[in-house]
């Protein structure tokens, strides 16, 4: 039996929610409403110190364990979102062709929106065909900030 557990941390953009079992990450998701500390449970201290890390400049690529569960279409977006190096962005038409599907740019887009680890999956690196911000389930303001982050810890790490 898979004992669910949950814990938050405060980030710059809001209290993010991270949920999993011992068998791995199920959830991550961002809220503004503010939650309390709670003691991290032994199974997410990874994701929590590796968020935190994210959030901090110091890690560009995520080593948890997932547990998701999604169509086999969403999984195959999903794991293509993982190629998406830190920094860089696509577009939804360029998802589609590199899953072999060039005219499933909206269907790719709906599969990036049912992403269920926000940030570990990196879903904000995906932008509109004519390479503006668009659809965003932590609201545009939040995806901007994230490749903003990315972009300046990306160029910094050029020159170290």
């Amino acid at each position: 039996m898979k004992s669910v557990k949950s814990a938050w941390i405060k980030c710059p953009i809001g209290y993010v929610e991270i949920i999993g079992t011992n068998r791995g990450i199920q959830t991550v998701s961002i809220s503004d409403q503010k939650r309390q500390k709670w003691l991290v449970p032994f199974c997410l201290r990874e994701a929590v110190l590796q968020l935190k890390e994210y959030f901090e400049g110091q890690r560009q690529i995520f080593t948890v364990k997932l547990d998701i569960m999604g169509t086999e279409f969403q999984m195959k977006v999903w794991e293509e979102l993982e190629k998406i190096p830190y920094g860089k962005t696509i577009t939804y038409h360029e998802l589609a062709n590199r899953i072999g599907d060039p005219k499933a740019f909206r269907a790719v887009g709906q599969a990036d929106a049912k992403n269920p680890v926000w940030i570990i999956i990196p879903c904000h690196r995906v932008l509109g065909n004519d390479g503006k911000l668009v659809g965003y389930a932590g609201g545009l303001w939040r995806k901007k900030w994230l490749l903003e982050h990315e972009k300046a810890f990306a160029q910094r790490d050029l020159f170290y």
